[in-house]
C-alpha cells in the first residue's frame, strides 16, 4: 500500500473536488454542488483510511514517503511524509471535513458551490501542511491555507465579519513572515537545502538556535494561539458561520502546535529548554487567566472560544516539560479537542439556526422543547470541562500527571482548569438548557431533524471511543514522541 502516492491523494482529491463543486456555477444549482461536495469530502476521508491500516507503530521515521523535484534550482521539493504525529491529523481534517459540509447543507443558502468548495480546498491544503517534509512546501500549504478560512468568514460570517477576517488574516500573516526568514537562514546553514529533515540535523550554536526558536514561536504562538497574541480569535468564531468555527477550532488551532513539534524542538532543541520557563508561564497564563475570561462571557461562542484557548494552552505545557507522557497528552488532548469543540461549535449553530442569537441571556428552558438536543449536547459539555470517560479527560490527566512530576506548582496551576472548565461549561449549559421556558423563542423551537441527530451521534461516538479506549491514538504517536524527545535531549551546541 505504500507503493501509492496516499498522501497526494489526500491532498488532491478534496482539492479537486473543491474545483468540480466550484464549476457547478450558481445557486440554481445548489442542490448538486451539497451532493457533490459530500462525495468529495468522503472520498478525501476514505483515502486517508490506508494511512491508519496501514502504519507502523513501531517505526519513527517517517512513513508513506513521496519525493520529487518541484524546483530544481532552488533544491525545492515536492517532499511529503507521516510519523506516529502527524498522521492522526491527516484523519482528523478528513473527518471533521464531512461534519463541516453536512453542517452547512440545509443552513448556507447563498453562494452555496463557493462555500463548499472553500471548505474542501482548505481541507487537502490542511493535509498539505500536516504531510509536508519540505520547508517551503510547508510554507506555500500554510499561507495558502488562510485564503479560504479567510473567505469563509468574510463572506458567510456575521455583521462585523470584515473586520473579524482581516483581523485574523493580519495577524496570521504577520506572525508567518519571522517564519519564512528563519527558514532562509536554515537553507543557507543546510547547505542549500529546504529538507525539514536536514534542518533537524543541523549543528546550531545556542544564540542562533535561540533567534530561529523565536522567529518559529512568533508564527506558531499566532496560531494556537497562545496567550498574549489569542484575541483575534474570539472575534473569528463569533463572526464565522458554523462551518468555519468547527474548522478553526477543531483543525487550524492544531497547525501552530504541529509547528512547534515538527520544527522548535528538533531544530532548535537547546533553545527549547533554554526557553522552556517561557512557554510553560504562557500557557498557564492562557490555562487559568483565559479560564476567567470564558467565565464572564455573555455569548456561548466567545466563551467556547476562549475555553479553546483555555485547552490549547495545556496543550503547549505539555510540550516544554520534554515528557513522553506530557507530550502524548498533548496530541490527544488537540485530537480530542477537535471532536470536542466542533461539536460544541455545531450545538451552538443549531441552536442560532432556530433563534438568530448566541446570548446567553435569550434562552432558558431548552430541555423543554430539544430533549435530543440537550442529552447530546450535555455530553460535549461534560467533555469540555474534562468529565471521566469523555476523550477532554484523558490528555488534561495525562499532562496533570506529568506536571506533577516535574513541579508541583505548574501541576497544581494546571489542574486549576479542571474547577474554571467545569464553572463555565456547565454554568453555561444551565442557564440555556434547564429551568422554565424563558420566552416564545425558546417555547417555539423543534428538536434536532435526522441530519442533526447523525452529525452529532457521530461526534459523539468518537469522544466517548477515545475516552474509554484512548490506546490505538497513543499507540500510534508513542515511538514517534520517543524518537522526537531522544532528539531533543542531545545537545546541538559543538
Amino acid at each position: 500500500m505504500s507503493n501509492y502516492p496516499l498522501l497526494s491523494l489526500a491532498i488532491w482529491v478534496p482539492i479537486l473536488a473543491g474545483v468540480i463543486v466550484l464549476m457547478t456555477g450558481g445557486d440554481r444549482n445548489a442542490p448538486l454542488a451539497r451532493v457533490l461536495a459530500l462525495i468529495g469530502a468522503i472520498a478525501g476521508f476514505l483515502v486517508t483510511i490506508p494511512l491508519w491500516t496501514g502504519f507502523d507503530v513501531s517505526h519513527s521515521g517517517m512513513q508513506f514517503v513521496e519525493l520529487h523535484n518541484w524546483i530544481p534550482r532552488f533544491n525545492i521539493n515536492y517532499h511529503l511524509g507521516v510519523d506516529g504525529i502527524s498522521m492522526l491529523f491527516v484523519l482528523l481534517n478528513a473527518f471533521i471535513t464531512i461534519i463541516v459540509v453536512a453542517a452547512g447543507w440545509e443552513v448556507i443558502k447563498t453562494k452555496v458551490a463557493q462555500y463548499m468548495a472553500a471548505f474542501l480546498i482548505m481541507s487537502g491544503l490542511m493535509n498539505g501542511i500536516f504531510t509536508a517534509l519540505d520547508g517551503i512546501l510547508f510554507y506555500v500549504f500554510f499561507e495558502a491555507s488562510l485564503i479560504p478560512l479567510y473567505l469563509i468568514i468574510g463572506v458567510w460570517g456575521g455583521p462585523n465579519r470584515v473586520y473579524a477576517a482581516i483581523k485574523f488574516f493580519l495577524y496570521t500573516l504577520l506572525g508567518s513572515l519571522l517564519f519564512l526568514v528563519a527558514q532562509m537562514y536554515l537553507f543557507f546553514k543546510a547547505g542549500g537545502s529546504f529538507s525539514i529533515l536536514d534542518w533537524h540535523q543541523l549543528p546550531l550554536d545556542l544564540t542562533p538556535q535561540i533567534w530561529v526558536f523565536l522567529a518559529f514561536m512568533v508564527a506558531f504562538a499566532v496560531k494556537v494561539p497562545m496567550w498574549p497574541v489569542h484575541t483575534w480569535l474570539p472575534d473569528a468564531h463569533v463572526e464565522a458561520p458554523t462551518g468555519g468555527s468547527i474548522v478553526l477550532a477543531a483543525i487550524a488551532l492544531k497547525l501552530g502546535a504541529y509547528g512547534f513539534l515538527r520544527f522548535s524542538l528538533p531544530i532548535a532543541p537547546d533553545a527549547s529548554h533554554e526557553l522552556a520557563g517561557l512557554l510553560i508561564a504562557l500557557s498557564l497564563i492562557a490555562v487559568v487567566y483565559i479560564g476567567f475570561v470564558a467565565l464572564i462571557q455573555t455569548d456561548m461562542k466567545k466563551l467556547v472560544a476562549y475555553s479553546s484557548i483555555a485547552h490549547m494552552g495545556f496543550v503547549t505545557l505539555g510540550f516544554f516539560m520534554f515528557s513522553p507522557l506530557a507530550i502524548e497528552g498533548a496530541l490527544v488532548q488537540m485530537i480530542s479537542h477537535g471532536f470536542v469543540s466542533g461539536a460544541m461549535f455545531f450545538c451552538i449553530g443549531v441552536m442560532y439556526d432556530r433563534v438568530h442569537s448566541r446570548q446567553i441571556a435569550d434562552y432558558g428552558g431548552v430541555v423543554n422543547t430539544m430533549p435530543k438536543f440537550a442529552a447530546l449536547f450535555m455530553l460535549f459539555t461534560m467533555a469540555n470541562a474534562g468529565l471521566p470517560a469523555t476523550s477532554g479527560f484523558v490528555g488534561e490527566f495525562m499532562i496533570i500527571l506529568a506536571a506533577v512530576k516535574f513541579n508541583f506548582w505548574v501541576a497544581f496551576l494546571a489542574a486549576t482548569s479542571l474547577i474554571l472548565a467545569a464553572s463555565y461549561s456547565l454554568w453555561m449549559y444551565k442557564r440555556v438548557i434547564f429551568g422554565d421556558v424563558a420566552n416564545d423563542h425558546v417555547k417555539e423551537l423543534t428538536d434536532i431533524g435526522g441530519r442533526e441527530f447523525i452529525i452529532l451521534a457521530v461526534l459523539a461516538l468518537c469522544t466517548l471511543w477515545m475516552g474509554l479506549y484512548p490506546q490505538p491514538f497513543t499507540e500510534v504517536m508513542h515511538t514517534s514522541v520517543n524518537d522526537l524527545l531522544r532528539h531533543v535531549a542531545v545537545s546541538k551546541i559543538q
